[in-house]
This record gives structure tokens, C-alpha cells and sequence, in this order.
């Protein structure tokens, strides 16, 4: 398993697609210090950099391209084959690869949401927003993990449920959030520490639980594709 996950690390920080990930935390920690540099009001630039880039952007976008990319590429050019072949579980190779992609999109992401925080109100924010990403992270990392096992175009499906699902309809269709992660990491979040910049629109049990849920449903139907490839002799 320690195998999987090293050669997981190493083909992702070996691509160029690493290169994607930093745009998006220099840009949301690069507007709060420009805010806060012109001595404007948290309340003014608060919610907008938090929830509008750092939660329902840079948070998932960044899940999407790291759990996407773990796998993904290995389907897309048939390279999963030999991993098939190793005499490994088809559960340790998920999890190697699921632990390598939520470590990678929590540090990438609860950094500048730390700091962000910190600059918007104080360290008891940020450390909240850190513990709400690495929630998050965790979620998405599962969701798109799995995503990747199920199409040819898991990044297109993944924009759709990041645009369409939380973006569209998570914010005006109420029933929804119960199924948006982003709803999720808000809540817990403010739990943690009461904030106006945030607005929490699920119950702290509804979002714990299918946080929950959406890492463990999504990790273990991930397992349970990767067998039916080893059993049919799926690449794609």
C-alpha cells in the first residue's frame, strides 16, 4: 500500500497538472491581503473571498484536479492494466491513492483558507476554515476518486456538480444543500467559530453524517469499480 501511494505521489507532483493547483490559493490569499492592505471592512470582502473563492472555488476545483488526476489518467491510457496485475487488493490501492490526493488537496487548501481567515477576523477563524477544509477535502477527494472510475470525462462531470449542483442549485433550491459539500464545510466551520461572515443552511448532524457518508459511499464504491475492472479486463 505504501508502494502505491509513493508512486501516486510521485506521478502527481510529476505532471504538470500540479502546476494548477497554485493559482487559486495565491489569488484567494493575494485578495485578502489586498483588502486588508487598503484597511476595507471584513464585512465588506469577507464573504465574497471565503465562501464565493476560497469555498465554492479554489476548495473543490482543487479536489477536483487532484482526485482526478490519481487515477484518472492511469484509466484514460490503459496504464491501469499493470496496477491490475500487482498482487495487491483492489481496497489498498483505493485507499493508497485517496489518502495521497485528500492529504495533497487538504494542505493545498487549508493554508490559505488559515491565513484568509486570519486576516478577516482572527486565528480562531482560520483554524476553523482549516478544519472545515480538511473535511471538505476529504469529501471532494471521494466523490472525484470515484468519478474517475465511473467516466471517460470525470473533470466535466466533476465542473457540473461544482457549477450546476452547489453553484446553482445549492444556493437556490433548498433541498439540495442536503447533498452539497461546500454546505457542509460552512457549517461545520462556523460551528467551530461563530462568524456573520458565514451562513450555515444545514444542521451540524446532517452535515457531519453525510460528510461522512460521501467518503465512505464514494471510497468504497471506487472499490468495489476497480474490482469490476480486474474481473471484466476494463480499462476505460
Amino acid at each position: 500500500m505504501s508502494t502505491v501511494a509513493w508512486i501516486t505521489a510521485r506521478g502527481l507532483f510529476g505532471r504538470r497538472r500540479v502546476l494548477l493547483l497554485l493559482p487559486l490559493p495565491v489569488l484567494l490569499v493575494g485578495l485578502a491581503l489586498l483588502c486588508r492592505a487598503y484597511d476595507l471592512s471584513p464585512t465588506h470582502w469577507g464573504t465574497p473571498v471565503i465562501v464565493g473563492l476560497g469555498l465554492a472555488v479554489m476548495l473543490p476545483v482543487t479536489a477536483l484536479i487532484v482526485g482526478t488526476g490519481v487515477l484518472g489518467s492511469e484509466v484514460d491510457d490503459g496504464t491501469i492494466v499493470h496496477i491490475l496485475t500487482k498482487p495487491l487488493p483492489r481496497r489498498d490501492i483505493i485507499l493508497a491513492k485517496f489518502a495521497v490526493a485528500a492529504v495533497v488537496t487538504v494542505v493545498t487548501t487549508s493554508v490559505p483558507l488559515y491565513v484568509t481567515g486570519v486576516l478577516a477576523d482572527s486565528s480562531g477563524l482560520g483554524l476553523a476554515l482549516a478544519a472545515g477544509a480538511a473535511v471538505g477535502g476529504c469529501a471532494y477527494t471521494a466523490l472525484f476518486l470515484m468519478i474517475s472510475l465511473l467516466t471517460r470525462r470525470p473533470v466535466l462531470l466533476g465542473l457540473v456538480y461544482i457549477l450546476v449542483w452547489e453553484g446553482l442549485l445549492g444556493r437556490f433550491v433548498s433541498g439540495t444543500r442536503v447533498l452539497s459539500i461546500e454546505q457542509y464545510v460552512i457549517t461545520i466551520t462556523e460551528k467551530i467559530t461563530p462568524t456573520d461572515l458565514l451562513d450555515a443552511r444545514v444542521g451540524v448532524p446532517t452535515a457531519t453524517i453525510m460528510a461522512a457518508i460521501f467518503v465512505l459511499g464514494c471510497t468504497l464504491m471506487a472499490i468495489d469499480r476497480l474490482r469490476s475492472f480486474s474481473m471484466a479486463g476494463e480499462t476505460s
